[in-house]
C-alpha cells in the first residue's frame, strides 16, 4: 500500500477501505454525511448514484439525465458546487 495508507500493523485506513468496503464503516459516514446540511447533497448524491449503477440499461439515460438535473446543475434542487467541470461533464462519443 502506498505510504499513509497503513497503520503499525497493517491495518488499512485508506478512505475507499474504511468508508466504502467496509459496511458499517460506509453506513457511518453515510448518516454523517446526510447528518450535516453542508454535506446532505454529498450524501444524496452518492445514494443516487449508487441506484444509478443497479438501473437496467434502458433506465440509465433517463436516471443519468435526473442526476445531471439535480446535483450538478447550478440551482438545481441539491447542486454539488463543490464537484469539478471535469466531473459533472457530460459523457462525450
Amino acid at each position: 500500500a502506498p505510504p499513509g495508507h497503513t497503520q503499525d500493523g497493517g491495518q488499512e485506513t485508506s478512505f475507499r477501505w474504511q468508508c466504502v468496503e467496509q459496511p458499517i464503516g460506509k453506513l457511518l459516514f453515510r448518516r454523517f454525511l446526510e447528518g450535516a446540511r453542508e454535506f446532505a447533497a454529498a450524501g444524496a448524491l452518492w445514494s443516487e448514484i449508487e441506484a444509478f449503477e443497479q438501473c437496467e440499461d434502458t433506465e440509465r439515460e433517463e436516471s443519468a439525465k435526473r442526476l445531471r438535473s439535480r446535483f450538478f446543475t447550478p440551482g438545481g434542487s441539491e447542486h454539488c458546487g463543490f464537484l469539478s467541470a471535469t466531473a459533472t461533464a457530460p459523457p462525450t462519443g
